[in-house]
């Protein structure tokens, strides 16, 4: 993590800066983080780590650990399982109402955007990089919400996807391959959609995000990714 000057919006800097290295997996879960120690890396006072600390707890990024202090929060397969199953209804509901919109308006811009998205997640996969992967993941799932015309959508998601962000970093840290025909469902799904095909793109993003959620919880699960997450 970089060193923050001091702005008008020191707290949240200060959260974006932590939420962002646990996510990315900078801080591992489990990890034990202090008010100090992360005050000294991001060259600030501990008054705006605590009230950053306070948000994340609440948000179930860090927890309070007896005598261990403050920690990482663990990865946790069944709360995975429960964000996935509304995300699922959500993406779903998005892929939808963008299909509706676009039997009504012109797409050809659109399109344009999306095959450039496509192109991308593809040449990442290609790259094993996985921070890119992950952001362009994200991006995807933005881009329906934002052309489903209903802004409750990415709202209701907004903090589901980084707590899903989390877990997608830290899993293709170990398993890249993870990836490998994720951006062939995020094409069917675009094209069901351009083609106005609402009932289609709808199953499609339910069992999109129903399948990855088996994927990466049947991984959390597995022994050998459990045994690395406890040793971090």
């Amino acid at each position: 993590m970089q060193k923050l000057n001091a702005p008008a919006h020191l707290i949240e800097q200060v959260y974006d800066a932590i939420l962002d290295a646990i996510c990315e997996g900078t801080l591992q879960p489990n990890e034990r983080v202090t008010q100090e120690g992360l005050a000294a890396q991001l060259g600030v006072s501990r008054q705006p780590i605590l009230q950053a600390f306070q948000i994340l707890k609440r948000e179930g990024f860090i927890e309070d650990h007896g005598r261990k202090g403050v920690i990482v929060t663990p990865l946790d397969p069944q709360k995975l399982v429960q964000l996935y199953q509304v995300r699922a209804a959500l993406d779903a509901l998005a892929a939808r109402s963008a299909a509706r919109l676009a039997q009504q308006n012109s797409t050809k811009k659109l399109k344009a955007s999306a095959d450039k998205l496509i192109s991308q997640g593809r040449a990442a996969a290609a790259a094993n990089d996985t921070r890119a992967l992950v952001h362009l993941d994200m991006a995807f799932h933005q881009f329906i919400y934002d052309m489903s015309g209903n802004p409750v959508i990415a709202q209701t998601t907004a903090l589901h996807w980084h707590h899903i962000r989390r877990t997608m970093s830290s899993i293709l840290q170990n398993d890249v391959r993870t990836f490998e025909g994720v951006w062939d469902e995020h094409q069917a799904i675009l094209n069901a959609i351009f083609d106005g095909n609402e009932e289609l793109a709808q199953q499609l993003a339910q069992q999109h995000a129903e399948s990855a959620v088996e994927h990466l919880a049947r991984i959390l699960e597995g022994s050998e990714h459990a045994a690395k997450l406890k040793q971090a």
